[in-house]
């Protein structure tokens, strides 16, 4: 039995299933809002390269290195991917990424129940000591909405990695520690209950 098995997570505004390449029309037509595979700092498939960008994450998910997550809004509609990723079941660490919603959805509770629902699986089921956030040094947005989630930076690895337009990505790297758990979801819980105005 692997560390981290599919499984559903519901919450009030948003439902994270396990990914399937039955989810690649609803996939292309989530990123068409936004167009979010234009972005130059993120790593969003374009339409017709959706499939194999699914495929792709079904095949870390056989080598026990990834979980990938359909994510649904309050409503049913596919809202985006995201994932478990870097599984490192011996010392009980995942890193939550690969992260990305449609435009209409961005910028709501969606985004935060999606990290509670992961959190939480991640601390109180997997019994995990660690869980890590990376992101591009550039996607300020991205950097915000972790820090807002209760996340330290921990570093940034300069020259990380060689993106596919050959210019190099440093990486921020952020984490939540098993001793934070209590306050990060105490916090968490708050920022749901408070109507976004």
């Amino acid at each position: 039995m692997t560390f981290a098995q599919p499984v559903t997570l519901r919450g009030q505004h948003a439902t994270l299933e396990p990914l399937t390449l039955a989810h690649e029309a609803e996939a292309i037509e989530a990123a068409r809002d936004g167009e979010l595979w234009k972005l130059w700092y993120t790593s969003v498939p374009a339409p017709e390269k959706m499939r194999e960008g699914i495929e792709g994450r079904l095949r870390l998910q056989e080598k026990g290195t990834m979980l990938p997550f359909a994510v649904r809004d309050a409503g049913g509609r596919f809202a985006g991917m995201t994932t478990y990723m870097n599984i490192d079941a011996a010392n009980r660490r995942v890193e939550i990424g690969s992260t990305w919603y449609r435009k209409s959805v961005q910028r709501t509770a969606l985004n935060t129940e999606c990290k509670f629902l992961l959190l939480t699986h991640a601390f109180e089921t997997l019994d995990c000591i660690a869980v890590e956030f990376r992101t591009h040094w550039f996607n300020q947005q991205s950097r915000a909405a972790i820090a807002r989630l209760g996340a330290k930076q921990d570093a940034v690895l300069r020259n990380h990695q060689l993106l596919p337009d050959g210019s190099l990505r440093d990486t921020v790297v952020f984490s939540i520690i098993r001793s934070e758990w209590p306050a990060v979801k105490a916090h968490l819980r708050h920022q749901l209950a408070t109507p976004r105005g």
